[in-house]
């Protein structure tokens, strides 16, 4: 299984604050220039293990591309991202993101990076990139994936060892409690709306057993209860595959549940009668992620 990241930011723009608080003494830097805290935001930082950060006019964009290239040559590029994100002046320090070690009883150490609790929904992040699939002698430019207006609250994502002797890759822990304005695939470019997939109003979270949405983190998978897994396998036949899975829940309470709100779905096309379809709203009160085995391989 081979593997290319191919980077280069040209005229990126990447501007970022970062405000870090190590064992309670704070230090805030932006570019090369220091700056001191007031009383009342060094009241703000909380003192804890790890590391603390921000980040303040957040923005990357230019010729970064990510490819993933298997042995028979076939790949899958992400090009031209563009990544930003809004702020809260209010809760810069108050509010960090987090990253520190954890240890695990009988198990190997991880790292553990939570995300801001977003409590005014004010940290928005925007992203775009165009996306292309080669295989077989033929190249599909399948035009732009669009996101907007994505927040997330109280996150969480773990990395790990696996724990399973033998197995190769990175295990992983991933929570998440998002809102998201709108997922689009537009085929003929990130600025052209003329035609287009859209998903509007997506919300993923935890929920009750009665598909009652709680408001916190949906644990897609745990790092030392339900470990998932990414890592590169071969089958008998010696192909090779991109390996995303997340194993059996170990605890009697099984997985956790989780539930599913988009209010849109709709397709937009100079092909369609009226130039567009509109499917309605979509709901899935409550699932579970028991046991999932996904293999990628380029191709078309």
């Amino acid at each position: 299984m081979g593997t290319t990241v191919m980077s280069a930011f040209g005229r990126a723009a990447l501007r970022a604050m970062f405000a870090v608080s190590i064992g309670g003494v704070a230090v805030c830097a932006q570019a090369a220039d220091m700056q001191a805290l007031d009383e009342t935001e060094l009241a703000d930082v909380r003192g804890s293990n790890g590391i603390a950060f921000n980040l303040v006019n957040f923005s990357l964009a230019g010729p970064l591309s990510l490819t993933y290239t298997s042995p028979n040559g076939a790949s899958l590029s992400l090009s031209n991202l563009a990544l930003s994100r809004s702020d809260d002046p209010d809760a810069t320090f108050s509010d960090p993101y987090t990253f520190k070690l954890v240890g695990r009883p009988g198990l190997a150490d991880a790292m553990q990076l939570s995300e801001p609790l977003n409590a005014n929904g004010l940290l928005k992040w925007q992203f775009a990139a165009d996306w292309r699939v080669q295989a077989d002698g033929i190249t599909h430019d399948g035009g732009a994936l669009v996101i907007n207006d994505l927040v997330s609250r109280a996150g969480q994502l773990t990395l790990t060892t696996p724990a399973t002797a033998g197995v190769d890759g990175i295990a992983f822990g991933l929570a998440l409690n998002l809102d998201i304005g709108d997922v689009l695939l537009r085929p003929r470019g990130r600025a052209d709306a003329t035609e287009q997939l859209q998903l509007h109003g997506i919300r993923l979270g935890a929920a009750a057993e009665d598909g009652t949405p709680l408001g916190t983190p949906w644990a897609l998978a745990d790092a030392s209860l339900q470990p998932g897994i990414i890592n590169a396998v071969t089958d008998a036949d010696g192909k090779s595959s991109l390996h995303v899975g997340i194993g059996w829940p170990t605890t009697t309470a099984g997985a956790p549940i989780g539930s599913l709100v988009i209010d849109n779905t709709s397709f937009k096309s100079d092909m369609l009668p009226g130039g567009q379809m509109d499917l309605g709203s979509s709901r899935i009160g409550t699932m579970q992620i028991q046991y999932l085995d996904v293999k990628l391989r380029p191709g078309l």
